[in-house]
């Protein structure tokens, strides 16, 4: 059976998934001062760092309508079910609008098949799912097998993060800007983590660049083992040399499969700030 893969723009995928899969991305908004753009789509990595040092202002961001959704439901093929992986609900109201616009073509059309899926991940914790997704369809599961096994894996993904610098946090005001001229001061780094529920929280904070990278390699085998058959799946914000050398290190050290690495969408980038990396594998 043949099934449309879909996510949003809160996804990072790697070229050479994007190229084996045929992935419909529904953009989220960006909004700066001068105007509202597509993630991904009106506006590329380059043109969304340039705004940001010129402008110094980092831009709200805000989910597709529910319109928005039903359009693109509408547009594929009906001959084919879709699953939906939405950005988490922890996040953002992706997921709420993506079923509200699943629900307004039902009506139209009851006999189409579509299921949305809360990730309560991001960024390459989206990208592993797809890339489980696209495993299992060349297996051979039907719709329904399809997205019950991804509903699993979504309780079985972890998502780690760790910034290099918290500038981002400053200045889309999600950090206090005395607290944060503290920690940078102190060379403070940030370790975070998908929650369960698919919010961010702040497992650790960890003083200077070297350890904070040491604790974040670290840290997979408190959350993993047997990783031989595991895929791990990386994102870098402009830091895609960091980012391989990190990657190499994990990988000495967790003899991981396989390996995705790309760079963040201006979605994830917004709030990761330069230097930013973010994995994902599966605990189980």
């Amino acid at each position: 059976m043949e099934i449309q893969l879909m996510t949003d723009s809160g996804a990072d995928i790697p070229k050479r998934l994007q190229e084996t899969l045929d992935v419909t991305v529904v953009p989220l908004y960006l909004h700066f001062k001068d105007g509202t753009y597509k993630s991904g789509v009106d506006l590329d990595l380059p043109g969304f760092y340039r705004k940001i040092s010129e402008a110094k202002e980092l831009p709200s961001s805000a989910a597709p309508s529910p319109n928005d959704f039903y359009e693109i439901y509408k547009q594929a093929d009906a001959s084919k079910p879709i699953i939906m992986l939405s950005l988490s609900n922890g996040l953002s109201s992706t997921y709420e609008h993506a079923v509200m616009g699943k629900d307004m073509l039902l009506e139209e059309e009851p006999g189409r098949q579509i299921e949305v899926i809360n990730t309560k991940t991001a960024s390459c914790g989206i990208a592993l799912l797809l890339h489980e997704a696209g495993k299992k369809l060349e297996e051979g599961l039907s719709f329904e097998e399809l997205a019950a096994h991804l509903r699993e894996r979504v309780e079985q993904t972890s998502t780690l993060f760790v910034l290099k610098t918290l500038e981002n946090l400053i200045l889309g005001g999600r950090l206090d800007r005395m607290k944060g001229t503290l920690a940078k001061t102190l060379n403070i780094k940030l370790l975070m983590r998908a929650s369960d529920e698919g919010t961010i929280e702040v497992t650790e904070k960890v003083r200077g660049d070297k350890k904070s990278i040491r604790r974040f390699i670290e840290q997979i085998g408190e959350y993993t083992q047997n990783v031989e058959d595991k895929v791990i799946s990386m994102t870098h914000c402009q830091a895609e040399d960091r980012a391989k050398n990190v990657l190499a290190a994990i990988r000495e050290k967790y003899p991981f499969k396989d390996a995705y690495l790309t760079e963040m969408g201006p979605l994830i980038a917004a709030y990761g700030g330069e230097g930013a990396l973010v994995i994902s594998f599966f605990k189980d």
